[in-house]
């Protein structure tokens, strides 16, 4: 994240003991940025000017506020940045991005996430239904750094949406198929992208709508059940903290699921059972209280009183 200018003080902001001096000199400061902004969203629609304006956007988005209804409402503006977006179909397959076009697209979804983030536009973001032109990017298969980089920007946009729960969002996703792309990103990407990805199942899944797609086939359930054992079969070699959390997560909401439950008896990992990841959660109570619960719920032993109030569980009793 950049750090704040040395003008944006608390006082800046209004706070107590801040003189009519300063108050004056903020509110010059924010309409500079307005104007700044608001020029530089106009070089946008300019295709000689726009390489840099998707620079200096993308770098300084955060500092402008209620950009993303600039972006939306400013004509043009997005139809600019799905010209970006389409212009790189070409080089997907067979894959020949660069990393310049790369970079170039990135900073084009770097404002779309922006746009999907902010409470005015979200909805008319996803209504318009550009999630869709991201999907291509998550369709590639090259683990080159431009291929992945593209991957985790467009999982960006993907995870800015879910982050406020709205059965509306987790609807269209699951009617335009995202699962099977986050699968296939969880099986062969970054541990950053796969975390995201895995982030993104989980939020699905916490969604009653997503849980029952998921749960409703075997075919999906299982999909899902064998790409998040890989992954935890991988962990036990290359251990991350933060995407085991989101894989013991999505797990614990499966079981929930009668269904899902019955069958993760069977096809739960083993490493989830036994103490492979008792160091790498050793200082996250949270996802170890998860990961106490999925195995009372799908009965694979008992979990002594002094455990259920945070301790270690060095002594799980396990079959």
């Amino acid at each position: 994240m950049a750090n704040l200018p040395q003008s944006l003080s608390m006082n800046a902001f209004g706070a107590p003991g801040a003189s009519p001096q300063n108050a004056a000199a903020t509110q010059v400061n924010k309409e500079r940025k307005l104007a700044s902004a608001e020029h530089l969203v106009l070089e946008l629609s300019n295709p000689e000017l726009r390489e840099n304006a998707l620079l200096e956007l993308s770098k300084k988005r955060e500092l402008f506020q209620d950009l993303a209804p600039l972006l939306w409402n400013s004509f043009g503006t997005i139809a600019a940045l799905l010209q970006e977006i389409v212009s790189i179909y070409p080089v997907l397959s067979p894959p020949n991005l660069t990393p310049a076009q790369s970079n170039r697209v990135c900073n084009a979804l770097a404002l779309l996430q922006c746009v999907a983030s902010h409470p005015d536009t979200r909805m008319l973001f996803l209504n318009a239904h550009i999630p869709l032109y991201l999907y291509p990017f998550l369709n590639t298969t090259s683990k080159s750094r431009p291929f992945e980089y593209l991957r985790l920007t467009s999982l960006g946009v993907i995870g800015a949406l879910v982050k406020v729960d709205d059965t509306e969002v987790i609807s269209f996703l699951l009617s335009t198929e995202i699962i099977p792309l986050c699968l296939r990103t969880m099986e062969m990407g970054s541990e950053l992208s796969k975390t995201v990805a895995t982030f993104i199942v989980q939020k699905i899944l916490l969604d009653d709508v997503g849980l029952d797609y998921v749960c409703t086939t075997a075919e999906r359930f299982f999909a899902v059940g064998r790409v998040l054992g890989n992954m935890v079969a991988a962990l036990a070699e290359q251990p991350s903290s933060r995407l085991l959390k989101h894989i013991i997560r999505c797990y614990l909401r499966l079981s929930d699921n009668l269904r899902a439950c019955d069958a993760l008896r069977s096809c739960l990992p083993d490493m989830l059972r036994d103490a492979t990841f008792n160091s790498c959660l050793r200082e996250d109570p949270t996802t170890r209280r998860w990961l106490q619960q999925l195995l009372i719920n799908v009965g694979v032993g008992r979990v002594p009183t002094a455990l259920q109030a945070g301790g270690s569980f060095d002594h799980m009793i396990v079959p």
